[in-house]
């Protein structure tokens, strides 16, 4: 049984932000508590096993890069598929397969091979390699682990 659920604030389109992610990722609503009006006021939802909260809380506050969503992508296909729908319609490119959506959330798309070779023998080469880039290129990680 989950024990600590992550709670997310919106100003006011959770319920469209959840239903994006739910494009993405395997899960589904679970529940919405609408306000009289008929507006959701609080999504609760399964994405990836795991259980969230989105609040349509007003803009008292803002999603920051302190908190994010690491996604194991596997290979390079997922990766970009994923990094190109996180940074569609404005979302934002960071650095090191950190990104930024278009509702605020910070996310982190990773390989699954990423943490083999950035513990590998040459994390070094890796490392630099990595510190690079904004989306994470697997070929050019695995060039460099090489070299």
């Amino acid at each position: 049984m989950q024990t600590i659920t992550p709670f997310l604030w919106y100003n006011d389109n959770a319920e469209e932000a959840v239903e994006f992610y739910l494009t993405l990722f395997h899960g589904e609503v679970l529940d919405v508590n609408r306000a009289p009006d008929g507006r959701a006021f609080v999504v609760r939802w399964r994405m990836g096993g795991v259980e969230y909260l989105a609040l349509n809380g007003g803009p008292h506050y803002a999603h920051t890069p302190a908190f994010s969503l690491q996604v194991d992508a596997g290979e390079q296909e997922r990766v970009d598929e994923l990094w190109a729908a996180l940074t569609a319609d404005g979302g934002q490119e960071s650095r090191c397969g950190w990104l930024v959506d278009r509702f605020g959330l910070s996310w982190q798309i990773i390989p699954s091979r990423f943490a083999a070779l950035m513990s590998g023998p040459n994390a070094g080469a890796v490392n630099a390699a990595f510190m690079q880039m904004t989306k994470i290129d697997i070929a050019a990680l695995e060039a460099a682990s090489r070299a």
